[in-house]
């Protein structure tokens, strides 16, 4: 069991670095389309829809590594208002409609994946990239944040795990 959640961290730290790529793969572009459009008088007419769909890549890459690392939205003067075993009922609860929603999300992002590939559409504009490798990502990243979440719940459950504000290292 534990060298299949070892694996599991490695695809999410894989994932999260192919996302911190691809941010710095659109900034530069970013820049590139500036100059050339200001300076050279001659825009690239792909940095838009790419980085757009970069964007995409970058959030559902980075999900999973982000709930890892405690980096998610979260209420954390709610949570510090309650005992510890509260904050792990929370934990639990709260990990659940995580999986959920994520699980809800993987089906949708299978199905419309999967639609897109057997069709063969393509966005029609100017790049006319195929659909179903833009929403790749979709299910691809939901999966691996699902496992996350069954993690987490896990966790939380059997008290492997405790839902720390933060507030216990920067108070003392």
């Amino acid at each position: 069991m534990q060298r299949l959640l070892r694996i599991l961290d490695r695809i999410e730290d894989a994932m999260s670095f192919g996302a911190v790529l691809l941010l710095v793969a659109i900034t530069l572009a970013v820049c590139l389309e500036v100059f050339m459009r200001y300076v050279l008088n001659d825009p690239l007419v792909w940095v838009v829809e790419l980085s757009e769909y970069a964007l995409l890549y970058i959030c559902f890459l980075g999900a999973a590594w982000a709930l890892r690392e405690g980096n998610h939205v979260r209420v954390d003067i709610f949570l510090y208002a309650f005992s510890q075993r509260w904050r792990q009922r929370f934990g639990v609860v709260s990990s659940l409609l995580g999986l959920g929603i994520t699980l809800i999300l993987l089906i949708w992002g299978v199905g419309a994946t999967w639609e897109k590939y057997v069709t063969g559409a393509y966005n029609p504009t100017v790049v006319e990239f195929p659909s179903w490798i833009v929403l790749l990502c979709i299910p691809a990243g939901c999966l691996i944040l699902a496992l996350r979440f069954l993690r987490h719940t896990i966790e939380f459950a059997t008290g492997a795990r405790s839902d720390r504000t933060g507030y216990e290292t920067e108070i003392g």
